[in-house]
């Protein structure tokens, strides 16, 4: 799991005037849109040309376990050079490799859903959406530091790990665990929320943008992972 508080030094965003903490929020979730945009983009671009069909054969027939570990390779690394360097552009490249690897991975699973489980997306990213602005609008109308959520969210992602490789070892029903993976992501969306308002400094909104981006993904994955199982 990445931990951006490896990378929080003083002067963190709580400490600011109103002015520059709302200049902060306002670049942070200003990056996430476009961020989600460019990943629906890549997508659109992708299933529209028909590399997409042609792209989940080749990595539904390899090792899915492997491809998993290149991606947490790229967003462990992603995340790093968002979160310590002091070159904007290398931060920027960070969120658009990162945005470019999630796009990726999403294939395959889009395309199954665009073909077994017709209206799945639509409904996923409209549950997701939902999800992801009832958590935010709890933090800031709260307030309230969910720091405390790191060691679940870091005992989640070991545990997650586990179960993701004994299901592509030995099969199962996976919706219980996805169902679980939900709300791990809805309570990694509280904490990267709330480390926006308490713990960022002000000149890391791409890295902020960017942890933000990697829990709605995370969210998404599973919550169509459930509307294609209800729907097989």
């Amino acid at each position: 799991m990445n931990n951006p508080e490896n990378y929080y030094s003083s002067g963190a965003v709580i400490e600011l005037d109103d002015n520059s903490r709302a200049r902060f929020i306002s670049r942070t979730y200003g990056h996430l849109t476009a961020a989600i945009f460019a990943f629906v983009g890549i997508e659109v671009f992708l299933f529209s040309s028909g590399m997409a069909e042609s792209m989940a054969a080749f990595m539904l027939q390899g090792s899915w376990l492997l491809i998993l570990g290149g991606f947490m390779v790229v967003g462990w690394f992603a995340t790093r050079i968002a979160h310590s360097s002091v070159s904007k552009s290398a931060q920027y490249a960070a969120l658009a490799g990162y945005v470019v690897a999630e796009s990726i991975i999403f294939v395959p699973l889009l395309w199954m859903a665009q073909q077994f489980a017709p209206g799945a997306i639509s409904s996923a990213a409209l549950v997701t959406f939902l999800g992801f602005a009832g958590l935010t609008a709890i933090v800031f109308i709260t307030k309230k530091d969910f720091s405390f959520l790191r060691g679940l969210i870091m005992w989640g992602g070991v545990l997650a790990l586990v179960a993701i490789v004994a299901f592509t070892i030995f099969g199962g029903d996976g919706t219980w665990f996805s169902v679980l993976m939900v709300g791990l992501a809805g309570a990694a969306v509280l904490y990267d929320t709330s480390n926006v308002l308490h713990h960022y400094t002000e000149d890391r909104y791409v890295g902020a943008a960017l942890q933000l981006f990697a829990s709605i993904a995370l969210m998404f994955w599973y919550v169509l992972r459930i509307f294609m199982g209800s729907r097989n």
